[in-house]
């Protein structure tokens, strides 16, 4: 049973998702559970949740665009990202709002339109500028403390696709989502 802080933090979530057009994700630690694995040869593995790829093929379903930004580069996230159509995808960056701030002039958004998932520091000046933020439930207590939503599932085990689902019921969307499944 929900608190009565933890109904308004899920009512204050989806009263901000509601305006999401552009959902940006971390990748380890969000799209990953954060291990970074690499064998003796030097090749790095990632293990994915299926369920997180569901969800983001849902969003751009419901033409709800999704970017990568991640401060790390790996072959891997570029492979995952061309299975899910993520075409918007940012490696090796340190300065998430440099490319944030493009992103936005781009597409003509504003910040309120804009959702974002991250689980470290390095992820707070972003959560700080975004209309909606969500931090996975391992996530940092720094972030947890500033963010519209904290998710239930950890990083790499289904947290995007709690948020994809938040974000589409928050835009009434999930109906017709669902109609798909029931046919």
């Amino acid at each position: 049973m929900a608190t009565r802080e933890g109904l308004s933090v899920l009512q204050r979530g989806l009263e901000k998702a509601k305006n999401v057009k552009l959902l940006i994700l971390d990748v380890d630690g969000v799209l990953t559970d954060g291990r970074i694995v690499i064998d003796d040869r030097g090749v790095e593995t990632k293990c994915f949740d299926v369920r997180d790829g569901h969800g983001i093929k849902l969003l751009k379903r419901a033409n709800i665009e999704v970017v990568i930004i991640t401060g790390r580069k790996s072959h891997v996230v570029s492979h995952r990202a061309r299975e899910l159509g993520i075409d918007s995808v940012y490696q090796n960056i340190h300065d998430k709002l440099e490319v944030y701030q493009a992103l936005l002039d781009d597409k003509g958004l504003k910040d309120e339109e804009v959702g974002f998932m991250g689980d470290d520091l390095v992820d707070l000046p972003l959560m700080k500028r975004v209309g909606f933020s969500a931090v996975v439930a391992d996530g940092i207590e720094d972030l947890k403390s500033c963010a519209d939503y904290i998710s239930r599932n950890r990083g790499g085990r289904g947290a995007v696709r709690e948020i994809s689902e938040l974000i589409l019921k928050a835009q009434g969307k999930w109906a017709e989502v669902m109609e798909r499944y029931l046919r």
